[in-house]
């Protein structure tokens, strides 16, 4: 398993293209970034490169998710939107060649009904995941915590995996995020055995406080044990706000998970 830096949270006193070296600097293997959109593609792909740093996933737009909307995925009025941002995300995709894309469900609309909104999910998901097979990327799902985002459709890792067998395309897999699942009150371990052979990417943070490991409670040296028992071999991503003391100073973990993953 390799170590990326989500460049969304961590690195953020620096400008975007600056985080990408920040993040090379500091130990990571590659970088991962929720919403790189306002970036020209271009801008990114020649810091990558001048970096030597993988992408490893963007989030498909979606639009006012991250200020209390209900986003795209899964609402049926919005159909016209989420197929441009398809569209959108395909473009930019093609030029800064994630591995991955997220498609993050959404909250349940009002005057949708759970069944109509997960229906509208499964049929973008697959869309999705066809769009995007013909590029050579995978497309990846992932439950979030009701308490950070109240009534996301997708909240528990029973619920992800529901919807994978309902979605039902080789291209399309789970994302497990530890602390979204931990708000939850979901059993770390258990979730990854749940969903044995459908992660196609890791995320972490500890909680509560969804600050850096060891900031928590999360006991991470199972969960990552339970992760290699069960065949996972991709990679994780620190997606946690490292406080006002900056990421440089909230990495003492890093070097310790090198070493225990075979990297250092």
């Amino acid at each position: 398993m390799k170590i990326c830096a989500n460049l969304s949270l961590l690195f953020t006193e620096l400008p975007l293209v600056e985080r990408v070296v920040a993040a090379s600097a500091a130990g990571f293997d590659g970088v991962e970034i929720q919403f790189p959109y306002e970036l020209p593609a271009i801008r990114l792909k020649e810091a990558l490169e001048a970096a030597d740093m993988p992408l490893r996933v963007i989030n498909l737009p979606a639009a006012d998710l991250m200020t209390g909307g209900w986003g795209l995925a899964a609402v049926p009025a919005r159909q016209a939107e989420f197929d441009q941002a398809l569209e959108a995300a395909l473009s930019y995709a093609a030029m800064v060649r994630p591995a991955l894309v997220n498609v993050l469900p959404g909250r349940l609309a009002d005057d949708v009904e759970p069944e109509q909104a997960l229906q509208t999910l499964v049929a973008n998901l697959r869309k999705t995941a066809d769009a995007f097979t013909l590029l050579g990327i995978a497309v990846v799902c992932e439950a979030v915590n009701t308490t950070d985002m109240p009534g996301f459709l997708i909240n528990s890792s029973e619920q992800l995996r529901e919807l994978l067998g309902m979605v039902d395309h080789a291209n399309c897999s789970a994302q497990y995020d530890f602390y979204h699942m931990a708000m939850q009150g979901e059993d770390i371990s258990a979730g990854i055995q749940r969903l044995e052979g459908r992660i196609g990417h890791v995320q972490f943070a500890d909680c509560p406080g969804r600050g850096a490991p060891g900031n928590g409670g999360l006991d991470f040296i199972n969960a990552l044990k339970t992760l290699k028992s069960s065949g996972y071999d991709g990679w994780i991503g620190a997606e946690y706000k490292p406080g006002t003391e900056g990421t440089q100073a909230s990495l003492s973990w890093l070097n310790q998970w090198r070493s225990m993953l075979g990297q250092a």
